[in-house]
């Protein structure tokens, strides 16, 4: 039987022709006007029309495939997307002429919802429909919101940042998200265990956790206090330092360099306030380790690594879990 390891992530344009068509395909069938989708393709066009998604994602494929030619398993390691180049169905008909029979998917994303976990198993099994390559064994491998390779470089960032900012509030941020799909999941949950796990071990006495990049009709609620609204507040209460922590996020891509780097730093400059934002994970070696490490796990029964007190997350998704959300009626004509 031949394995390989599936990167499997979100997707995003490679140049501002693409802009349009990538964020019709991430939303296609959920109603969203035209104006607010040209809004968000001005946040890729302020960087050029290029997604830094792409780049991120090529650099942990290459030091993947490194380490795994220099420590084992010696498993090809393949790229596949949801919403842009390169499709996940297209990735599996190239596995499928590779003779691949076994593969061992990575998502990149380190905690549990339905856009996170749930909608890529759907991807996947639609993907090997669209391939025809239904008798691939498709093995998803666990969340890992608490396992050190993904926590301890984040650990390190915040305490270099203490030393530039002593005083700093230590702000922890994740992609909110509606309330119903948060409801039927252990997202909000597990932000605030990862962020606390970060917080002790920086011996934190004060830290928040906000939310980001909310989109979706108004009506809708989804998890506040949004990031700009909790600035605010803090400045009222006279904070004058924050460090921003983008826990939720692997890498640093769009909602990362706009949200945070442009929104957020622009906001602070106006109330006067000091801002460092932290790195996130991916890059780090550790980060590379751990995808090594939890393809161990499954292939030959290796420790499953967590700090905190959840445990680790189970291999596979019960049945009910992380259900989609419930999306609001369109209006009739």
């Amino acid at each position: 039987m031949a394995d390989a390891i599936l990167l499997l992530s979100f997707g995003g344009p490679n140049g501002p022709d693409e802009v349009m068509p990538f964020l019709e395909n991430v939303t296609r069938g959920r109603g969203i006007p035209r104006e607010r989708l040209e809004e968000v393709a001005e946040h890729y066009l302020h960087f050029g029309g290029r997604s830094p998604i792409n780049d991120q994602n090529k650099e942990i494929l290459q030091k993947l495939t490194t380490l795994l030619q220099q420590q084992g398993p010696d498993l090809p390691v393949y790229w596949g997307n949801r919403n842009w180049h390169p499709f996940l169905a297209d990735t599996f008909q190239q596995m499928k002429t590779d003779g691949i029979r076994r593969a061992f998917v990575f998502v990149t994303s380190a905690f549990s919802s339905y856009s996170g976990c749930r909608q890529y198993l759907e991807n996947l099994a639609q993907a090997q429909k669209d391939a025809g390559f239904e008798e691939l064994e498709v093995l998803k491998l666990r969340v890992y919101f608490n396992h050190p390779g993904f926590l301890d470089p984040v650990i390190d960032h915040v305490k270099a940042a203490l030393k530039d900012l002593p005083l700093a509030r230590v702000i922890f941020t994740a992609h909110s998200i509606p309330l119903s799909m948060a409801q039927g999941s252990r997202y909000e949950v597990q932000m605030q265990e990862a962020s606390r796990i970060v917080a002790e071990a920086c011996q934190l006495t004060q830290y928040d956790v906000v939310w980001q990049s909310r989109s979706g009709p108004p009506q809708v609620p989804w998890l506040e206090p949004d990031i700009l609204d909790h600035l605010r507040t803090l400045r009222e209460q006279e904070v004058g330092d924050v460090i921003i922590v983008p826990i939720g996020f692997i890498s640093d891509h769009m909602e990362v360099l706009y949200d945070l780097d442009t929104e957020a730093h622009n906001l602070c400059q106006e109330l006067g306030m000091k801002m460092i934002r932290v790195a996130t994970s991916s890059s780090d070696q550790r980060f590379i380790a751990m995808i090594r490490e939890l393809v161990l796990e499954r292939l030959s029964g290796e420790q499953q690594r967590v700090v905190g007190t959840i445990g680790p997350n189970p291999d596979f998704c019960p049945a009910d879990c992380c259900p989609a959300p419930v999306r609001p009626a369109r209006p009739s004509r």
